[in-house]
């Protein structure tokens, strides 16, 4: 893969201390920081294939909080308290955030018998906004010190997984394997559409709103549901957030369903936009990665983001190459940062508490970050330079250290 020989070349590279790039210079005149941002994705825990270190030591399995809400909350909580201590105005989460994978709705059988208090608890839909107000309140202290959560959906909050619907009276069925249902897209707007995007809790937070806010229109890349709260962007201080949901419910040109497709058409024209008005620095966070990083340095990893389709994916990446963007997602649950084509970069941190792609035996090809927790921090300075730091902290939670820095093209 291309990013192996970049990455490990990237430990060399010496930075200045996160706190003190704000007195950096250019030129000798100070260059001070006009905007930070943090991001991360897939914190949400598997009861059955969770990772044996997240394991609690007295019961050999998941701590209770954990078993009970899916969240891999001694990771999730440490990452949030480096974000915040880094200071991001704005933290722009990958997805993944429940486990979700049923169907939020109100199944059929209850229309013809009532649910007693315990089914209905049982539901898909309880579960979903269950682990919705979880994750909010784990992040709701970020909101109150000064930092925005924006929030990515998901595979694990738009799809149904057939295999979970083993109750047809307390289910709505869904389509065998793993599917987009407007319905769990329903639930996704109720969990987070407050937060997508309030100019008035901005202009509260920093004393400025927003501008060009835009969002994807039905059916302009095949979508067959609203995805206004799902696919949006916005300018802020000099800089263009595009955000894509990349598992949306629809039929794409080839009559193939929209799952593990991003809305090329939509961002194109957006990131046009961006550009003719002047924008200078690009962002697009998607929860599939356009390329997935083989963590087996042997070809062994089979494609399982975006390039499931290499059509669509190669469509979608010529448009990040077109404008010089910078691509941020997760799906795959580890870190990695590269240029897949050799120009634009894409930043893999689909490392927020999920299980571990990597097993704690292999011997993959990245054995000094391939297993650990980690989220990338950008700060974007008044001449243009913008610094990309990655921070993480090893599966045995010990110290954070810096895993790579790298001054993104301008």
């Amino acid at each position: 893969m291309p990013s192996a020989t970049y990455r490990l070349s990237l430990f060399c590279v010496a930075i200045l201390v996160a706190g003190h790039t704000a007195f950096a210079t250019t030129g000798g005149a100070p260059d001070p920081v006009v905007l930070t941002f943090s991001t991360v994705g897939d914190s949400r825990q598997d009861p059955r294939a969770f990772d044996g270190m997240a394991a609690d030591p007295s019961t050999r399995g998941l701590s209770g909080q954990d078993a009970h809400w899916l969240q891999n909350s001694r990771a999730l909580a440490r990452i949030l308290r480096g974000v915040s201590e880094q200071r991001a105005q704005l933290l722009f989460f990958n997805g993944d955030m429940i486990m979700g994978y049923g169907r939020a709705g109100v199944p059929a059988g209850w229309a013809t018998s009532p649910p007693d208090v315990e089914q209905v608890r049982r539901s898909d839909l309880v579960k979903d906004v269950a682990q919705y107000a979880y994750w909010r309140g784990m992040v709701a202290p970020l909101m109150e010190a000064g930092t925005y959560v924006v929030p990515v959906p998901g595979n694990h909050e738009s799809q149904c997984n057939g295999a979970n619907q083993t109750d047809p009276y307390n289910q709505l069925p869904c389509a065998k394997g793993k599917h987009a249902v407007a319905e769990n897209e329903a639930a996704w707007v109720d969990g987070m559409a407050d937060l997508i995007i309030d100019t008035a809790r901005f202009r509260s937070m920093f004393g400025e709103e927003p501008s060009h806010l835009s969002s994807a229109a039905p059916a302009q890349d095949g979508e067959a549901t609203d995805q206004s709260k799902l696919t949006y962007s916005f300018d802020f201080r000099g800089s263009h957030f595009a955000v894509v949901n990349t598992d949306p419910v629809g039929t794409g040109p080839r009559g193939e369903a929209l799952d593990s497709h991003a809305p090329t058409n939509w961002l194109a024209a957006d990131l046009e936009a961006a550009a003719a008005r002047g924008v200078r620095h690009l962002f697009v966070f998607g929860h599939k990665m356009a390329f997935t990083y083989d963590y087996s340095g042997k070809g062994e990893v089979k494609a399982r983001g975006l390039d499931e389709d290499p059509v669509a994916r190669d469509k979608f990446w010529a448009v990040i190459e077109q404008y010089h963007a910078t691509y941020f997602c997760g799906h795959e649950h580890l870190y990695d940062v590269g240029r897949p084509r050799g120009g634009a970069y894409q930043v893999l941190v689909g490392s927020g508490g999920s299980p571990f792609e990597v097993p704690p035996d292999l011997k993959s090809a990245h054995p000094a970050t391939d297993r650990v927790y980690a989220w990338a921090t950008v700060r974007i300075h008044r001449s243009g330079r913008v610094e990309l730091t990655t921070w993480g902290f090893d599966d045995h939670f010990g110290a954070t250290r810096r895993l790579a820095w790298i001054s993104l093209p301008q």
